[in-house]
């Protein structure tokens, strides 16, 4: 027990893999950074993919996957080079025959004649490490280091060539003795015997588990079919032929003329080119003839360099699918065995978790699809989006106000402090207190039991409200194409965002309409102006704005008229008596005349009108100052940043003064 209790515990990071206490993708942030997107003028769809792309803080994204996928298929170019089996044959070639003439030089038994041939016929070998090899087939070895190391050569040149059709060959095949390389030349034959019965359209299942029967111990992946058998085969085989093709002309030439000493016989060779050729015409649609460049200084084996080969092809395959830049793409595409088996167990956990994520996407509701085929944000995604939006105002107001609650709260009726008695009808609030307390002092009065205490109507009193002025509200927006490229698009929207929040869930009996004016004004939808790109059209069409605005105003004659104006730029187009549009830079009196007219009359008709100045433009500043003066309109000045509270502000400023309140009291 005293062991245990001094035994230490050391804690760090889980290595195991993903962590299994990492927490899920949050939907609430992915919204907010679709939407942001969408904002700014990209398509839901395209916005989507965006935030796949990039991922979540915490949580990789496809470019992340990508990103690993390029990484390992470099890290194996620049690390590896082709030339190792070459390498390794010549390695033994030379420790061959340096044995050799080591063992002439120090043989004193040997005939003079006879040493004198040996040397004589080494010092002639070709210069050529495959020719030399070929050359001492028949030579009659003096050293047995030499001979074995010859042996060796023969050895490793069969097992690289059946390592190269059949993973794992080459350490399974070490040591082998004389019936283990019968057995596999067995194997072959029965091989090649069933893919012509196959590729003539005879071969049976019965065929095929007959094979496997024989010979199943020697396929690792044990394929349940004829063709996952095939399939297996030809991807390797495929990938041994890219490998030929990267080799230089005299790399090739090399290991063809060495691949006779496979084994001491040419047989395995003409058996593999039969194996190769069947596959072939069995497989056609496999990549046969694609090439690799290779510049590291690690020499690969014929079969090492096939097993890169096939993972370069699993790499590609990999990074088509983490790509999705095919028609009908998904993420469900991704083969998360062949990721994990690549890129390993944490690249998995990123692509489930990217699966995921966008499930959710799919069924929370958030997109509606429209009659064309296009998304859009659903009605519940704008709600969820202004909510959070109406949040960040009221924080910024809060800060503005020297830390006050700003819960923006509202309604048609606010509590004034007093009471007053219920009268029939009353569907106000009661005073809870103030009935009791009645009820109670009756009681009294008569002398009766506390216990028998029980309301009367008289009791009742019911909380003192004061109403509120509705009025009717205009957001006018600009949204000529200097919005956008000043960087004021995200800004404009997500203030009509947070302000159309505002209004429907704290101020209902307000209302709220969204007129969009560029070269010409248009009334907008809340998902249509969210939904809205940037618009590279010129034109400020403050003057068309207006008389949509007076519009809405005639429309609503007992609400008070409220107008709203975000613009970064003075006029500079008008609407003619025909309805067209004339633009003119700088702007012309006409447009100027036209503008102040209408901005008089809404003046006359009591709206109240402030002007939200984006950017620095000296006409603009001008402008809003003196129409301003003239109609007694406000000025705001606010950074984009600050822009939706701004607007909020001199929304609720306004509701104040009309109800003489201050909108933050509890």
């Amino acid at each position: 027990m005293a062991d245990q209790r001094r035994r230490l515990f050391r804690y760090g990071r889980y290595t195991g893999g993903p962590d299994p206490l990492a927490p899920p993708p949050d939907l609430a942030d992915a919204l907010d950074a679709v939407a942001e997107q969408v904002m700014a003028g990209t398509s839901p769809e395209q916005a989507v993919r965006e935030l796949l792309r990039q991922g979540r803080p915490g949580h990789d994204g496809l470019d992340d996957l990508s990103r690993a996928v390029h990484r390992r298929r470099r890290d194996l170019l620049q690390r590896n080079r082709l030339d190792g089996t070459l390498a390794e044959v010549a390695r033994l070639l030379d420790t061959a025959l340096r044995s050799e003439r080591g063992r002439l030089a120090r043989d004193v038994d040997l005939d003079d004649d006879d040493r004198d041939f040996r040397t004589l016929r080494l010092d002639s070998l070709p210069a050529s490490t495959a020719g030399a090899v070929a050359d001492l087939a028949t030579y009659d070895w003096v050293s047995p280091e030499a001979q074995q190391a010859y042996d060796e050569i023969r050895d490793l040149l069969g097992r690289e060539a059946l390592d190269q059709h059949f993973a794992g060959m080459k350490q399974a095949l070490e040591g082998a003795t004389d019936a283990d390389r019968a057995a596999v030349s067995e194997m072959l034959d029965d091989l090649n015997a069933l893919l012509a019965k196959h590729g003539q359209g005879l071969a049976t299942p019965a065929d095929f588990a007959a094979f496997m029967a024989r010979h199943g111990a020697q396929f690792p992946e044990q394929p349940r079919t004829l063709d996952e058998l095939v399939d297996v085969l030809a991807r390797r085989a495929a990938a041994a032929q890219r490998l030929l093709r990267s080799m230089t002309a005299d790399q090739r030439a090399e290991l063809a003329r060495l691949s006779a000493q496979a084994f001491g016989s040419p047989d395995l060779s003409a058996r593999l080119a039969e194996l190769g050729s069947r596959l072939r015409e069995l497989r056609p649609d496999q990549d046969w003839s694609s090439s690799e460049r290779f510049e590291g200084d690690e020499g690969l084996g014929l079969g090492e360099g096939t097993g890169v080969m096939q993972e370069l092809a699993d790499l590609d395959e990999l990074g088509e699918q983490i790509g999705q830049s095919y028609d009908g793409a998904a993420l469900d595409d991704i083969d998360l065995d062949l990721l994990g088996r690549r890129l390993g167990d944490e690249a998995v956990a990123s692509a489930r978790t990217l699966a995921e994520l966008q499930r959710a996407l799919d069924v929370s509701g958030l997109f509606r699809r429209l009659p064309d085929g296009s998304l859009r944000l659903s009605p519940q995604a704008v709600r969820r989006l202004g909510r959070a939006l109406l949040r960040d105002v009221a924080a910024r107001l809060s800060g503005r106000s020297g830390g006050r609650d700003t819960r923006l709260a509202g309604a048609a009726g606010e509590q004034t402090g007093a009471s007053r008695e219920w009268h029939f009808g009353d569907s106000g609030a009661w005073d809870t207190t103030r009935t009791l307390s009645n009820a109670i002092r009756r009681l009294a009065t008569t002398g009766r039991d506390p216990g028998d205490l029980r309301l009367a109507a008289s009791d009742i009193e019911v909380v003192e409200t004061e109403t509120r002025t509705q009025a009717a509200v205009v957001l006018l927006v600009d949204i000529s194409f200097s919005m956008a490229a000043e960087g004021r698009w995200v800004p404009m929207k997500r203030t009509a965002l947070a302000l159309h929040h505002l209004v429907s869930t704290r101020f209902r009996g307000d209302v709220l309409h969204l007129v969009a004016f560029g070269r010409y004004a248009r009334s907008l939808d809340l998902g249509e102006l969210t939904a809205l790109p940037p618009l590279r059209e010129q034109g400020t069409n403050l003057h068309h704005g207006l008389l949509e605005a007076a519009r809405f105003h005639r429309r609503h004659p007992s609400l008070q008229p409220v107008l709203l104006v975000v613009t970064d730029g003075e006029p500079t187009a008008h609407l003619t008596s025909s309805g067209e549009a004339r633009f003119t830079y700088p702007p012309e009196s006409e447009t100027l005349r036209l503008t102040v007219a209408e901005l008089d009359r809404l003046g006359r008709a009591g709206v109240q009108v402030t002007f939200f100045r984006l950017g620095d433009d000296p006409g603009l500043e001008r402008f809003v100052n003196r129409i301003a003066r003239r109609i007694g309109g406000r000025v705001v000045a606010p950074h984009p940043d600050d822009l939706g509270a701004a607007v909020v502000g001199e929304y609720l400023r306004a509701r104040e003064r009309r109800t003489d309140r201050d909108p933050f009291d509890d």
